[in-house]
């Protein structure tokens, strides 16, 4: 899963792309202003023209931009290109890190199972002042989470995950301890076995687990915590042929959390780490959990299963419980838990959910800052009675009453998230549900970046 960086310091003949407003337009010189007259180019917005030399090469571009520059455009630049290496000119300092790595996340192509090679991918050569190994780093983190959720589940099962899990922890020097099988019950993690018991054994559920500079007790101890639902049926409540279909995303939130601890590692930030990743196959067999029955977790409660469809918050409800135990400072979990939330905010601003006043201001803060979009959604009281069941702890579906389903699932999760520090749920939709230049239609990054810039401000290297 690695890919050429798409970002370079080199200079040496990169050609521009001029960004250009509509008044711009109008002020072009010599051959290009008459080759955009005859191309109708006038500097509208997304607007993109390769401007020929005498032989026909492309030797410059011109890039509409409204009346002003949106960073995250250059995203589609990366899609539209020519192959070869360009530069950006009239960007500004402010503007030139965000294009830059806006252009990185815009080159990420799935190919893997293409038998023709892609066309060559063009490089941006960075704007000055921009770090091209971190904003190359960040970029792979998100390639990686997204390639991740694009890799069918034939191909992205628990065993995968666990592999990808051990390349990166090798590469940081950092511990890593998996729970498998039958062991999740004597490991202490009977919802995860519940859920992906009914899997083929070569596909078992596991806990994976890994942890760096947890020597360092003087340091703030960050835990991560991912749903890694590999592929969701929804169980013996099984989904219809639609919902299915893109059930292999449903690992997207151990995506995540995967690519977001390995940038937490390279960019040595000053804090313990502790990912937790819970990957299962919500599959169907005889032995496949049922509507109605009850489960043991981690933590002691007891869980009436109303829908089996609703699994996703069982498995992190064990490893929230697990990362509680090592009593974090700050704890996140990723996950594609809801529908409701695409409901409620649609596919492309994934709802935050923290009690935390203080650590929902520098999320949020963070996401604006680099075009990562959140949305901050209430751990609302009110609906805490929808989970209450008459025979056990805690229903792992709401009553009808509640209708938040986003926000019931939340407060599910909310029982069983450590209590030592703040905590966040973030509930991802991992998918982009159109295809548009930059943003290909499949898997994508969301709240990673944004998680990244504001551990990054807190915890800063030499910090």
């Amino acid at each position: 899963m690695s890919r050429p960086p798409a970002l370079t310091a080199d200079l040496e003949g990169a050609r521009p792309v001029r960004l250009v407003t509509p008044a711009g337009a109008g002020s072009l010189q010599g051959r290009e202003a008459a080759w955009a007259r005859v191309n109708g180019f006038e500097g509208k917005p997304g607007q993109l023209l390769i401007v020929p030399d005498e032989a026909g090469e492309a030797a410059a571009a011109l890039f509409g931009i409204g009346q002003s520059f949106e960073p995250m455009t250059a995203r589609g630049l990366a899609a539209r290109l020519p192959g070869g290496t360009w530069r950006l000119e009239g960007v500004s300092k402010k503007d030139g890190g965000l294009a830059a790595l806006a252009f990185a996340l815009g080159s990420y192509r799935f190919d893997r199972y293409k038998a023709q090679p892609a066309r060559e991918l063009p490089v941006l050569a960075a704007p000055r002042g921009v770090n091209c190994e971190e904003v190359n780093r960040i970029a792979s983190a998100a390639a990686l989470a997204r390639e991740m959720v694009d890799t069918p589940a034939a191909d992205m099962g628990p065993q995968q995950i666990e592999a990808l899990a051990r390349k990166i922890a090798e590469a940081s020097n950092a511990s890593i301890n998996v729970t498998e099988g039958d062991a999740l019950l004597t490991g202490r993690y009977p919802a995860v076995h519940a859920v992906g018991r009914a899997a083929a054994p070569h596909r078992a559920p596991r806990v994976i687990e890994i942890g760096w500079n947890l020597k360092r007790t003087e340091l703030p101890l960050v835990a991560l915590v991912g749903k890694g639902v590999v592929f969701d049926t929804g169980g013996l409540d099984i989904k219809p042929a639609a919902g299915m279909r893109n059930m292999k995303k449903d690992m997207g939130g151990a995506a995540h959390v995967l690519a977001l601890g390995r940038l937490i590692m390279q960019a040595g930030l000053e804090v313990r780490l502790v990912v937790l990743v819970a990957a299962v196959e919500n599959a169907i067999s005889a032995d496949a959990f049922r509507p109605g029955d009850i489960l043991s977790s981690r933590k002691g409660l007891t869980i009436e299963i109303g829908n089996t469809d609703a699994e996703g918050r069982l498995i992190l409800a064990d490893v929230l419980q697990r990362a509680a135990e090592h009593g974090p400072t700050l704890t996140l979990d990723f996950a594609t838990l809801t529908g409701a939330a695409r409901m409620a905010l649609g596919p492309e601003l994934p709802p935050l959910y923290t009690d935390d006043e203080v650590l929902a201001a520098d999320f949020l803060a963070a996401a604006r800052d680099v075009a990562d979009p959140l949305w901050r959604m209430p751990l609302w009281p009110g609906y805490r009675a929808s989970l209450d069941s008459e025979i056990a702890d805690v229903r792992n579906d709401s009553a009808p009453w509640a209708q938040a389903g986003s926000v019931t699932a939340a407060l599910f999760l909310q029982k069983f998230a450590p209590t030592t520090g703040a905590w966040a749920h973030l509930d991802v939709f991992a998918w982009n549900p159109r295809n548009r230049p930059g943003w290909p239609e499949g898997g994508e990054a969301q709240g990673l970046r944004a998680a990244f810039e504001m551990l990054s401000r807190r915890y800063p290297k030499g910090g």
